[in-house]
C-alpha cells in the first residue's frame, strides 16, 4: 500500500510538473506571437510625407504615379485656424498651404525619390505662389516629420539650387496638424479629367515646368 501511494505521488508530482512546463511554454510562444504580430503591424504601416506645390489637385497625380506610393490625400497645413474649409484657405487668411499628403512604402519607394518628384512638379524660384495661383496658400514647402526627413529635404534644395543656378523659394517646416480637403477635392483629376486638363493648361503649368526641367511630367 505505501508503494502504491508513493508510486502515485512520483506520477502526481510528474504531472503537475509537466502541467507547469506546458504553461510556460504556451506563455513563450504567447509573448513571440504577440511579438512578432506587432513587428508585423509596425512594418505594414505606411510612411507620411508632405508637400506643397500650388494647387493639390495638381500634385496628386503624379505622386499617385510612383510605385509604392499607396495613397495621397489633398488637405492643409501649416496656419493657425483649426479645421479650416477652403473658402478660408483659398483666402490667403487662415496661413495654410493647398498640400498632398503621401503614405508610401518604404521597401518599394524612397523619400529621396518623393523629394525629386516633388521638385520637378513645382516652380521652386516662385516665392509668390505657383504658377497661374497667387498667394501663400499657394507658395511651396516641404513639410517635414523627423530629421531624416529635414536633412534630406535640405540637401535636395541645395543640390536643386545649384542645378538651376537661382535662390530656391521653397520653403522647409516642421510638419504640424493636417486637415484633410472637402471629398470634392479628393482625386480630382480622376473624377474630373477634362477639367483638370484644362486647368492645368490654362494656368501655364505644364508649359513652365517643361521651361524649367526640359520636359512636361505628364
Amino acid at each position: 500500500m505505501t508503494v502504491v501511494l508513493s508510486i502515485a505521488n512520483v506520477f502526481k508530482k510528474l504531472l503537475l510538473e509537466w502541467r507547469l512546463q506546458q504553461r510556460l511554454l504556451m506563455s513563450i510562444l504567447l509573448t513571440l506571437a504577440l511579438s512578432f504580430l506587432g513587428t508585423a503591424t509596425a512594418l505594414a504601416e505606411p510612411a507620411q510625407a508632405t508637400f506643397a506645390g500650388g494647387c493639390f489637385w495638381c500634385m496628386e497625380h503624379p505622386f499617385d504615379e510612383l510605385s509604392g506610393v499607396t495613397n495621397t490625400t489633398s488637405g492643409y497645413m501649416g496656419g493657425t485656424v483649426e479645421s479650416p474649409s477652403y473658402r478660408q484657405v483659398s483666402s490667403g487668411t487662415t496661413g495654410h498651404a493647398e498640400v498632398v499628403q503621401v503614405e508610401y512604402d518604404t521597401d518599394s519607394v524612397s523619400y529621396e525619390t518623393l523629394l525629386d518628384t516633388f521638385w520637378r512638379n513645382v516652380d521652386p524660384l516662385d516665392a509668390r505662389g505657383q504658377f497661374c495661383d497667387r498667394g501663400s496658400q499657394y507658395r511651396s514647402i516641404i513639410f517635414y516629420d523627423d530629421d531624416p526627413q529635414q536633412r534630406l529635404a535640405k540637401s535636395s534644395k541645395q543640390s536643386v539650387g545649384e542645378l538651376l543656378g537661382q535662390p530656391i523659394a521653397t520653403e522647409i517646416l516642421p510638419a504640424t496638424a493636417f486637415y484633410p480637403a472637402e471629398d470634392y477635392h479628393q482625386n480630382y483629376y480622376q473624377t474630373h479629367p477634362a477639367r483638370y486638363r484644362l486647368y492645368r493648361f490654362g494656368c501655364g503649368r505644364d508649359q513652365r515646368l517643361a521651361e524649367l526641367w526640359g520636359s512636361e511630367p505628364e
